[in-house]
């Protein structure tokens, strides 16, 4: 399932989830360019449960220096 952001399919549910759960996250990710959510999107079809999507979120919070 897909949340539409205008981005070819949108983000998935479980990525939009974990991204409305940390507000500076969400906030970063969406001032990306398109082509960067999109990578970040792929990176993503290989997790398999709510706690990895959540760590998954978390640790690009600290990669963007958000937490």
């Amino acid at each position: 399932m897909y949340m539409n952001d205008g981005i070819d399919r949108g983000i998935p549910l479980g990525l939009g989830m974990a991204l409305a759960q940390n507000s500076d996250a969400l906030s970063h990710f969406a001032g990306l360019p398109v082509s960067e959510r999109q990578q970040i999107i792929e990176r993503t079809h290989s997790i398999g449960s709510k706690k990895e999507m959540r760590s998954f979120v978390d640790n690009l919070s600290k990669q963007w220096n958000v937490m």
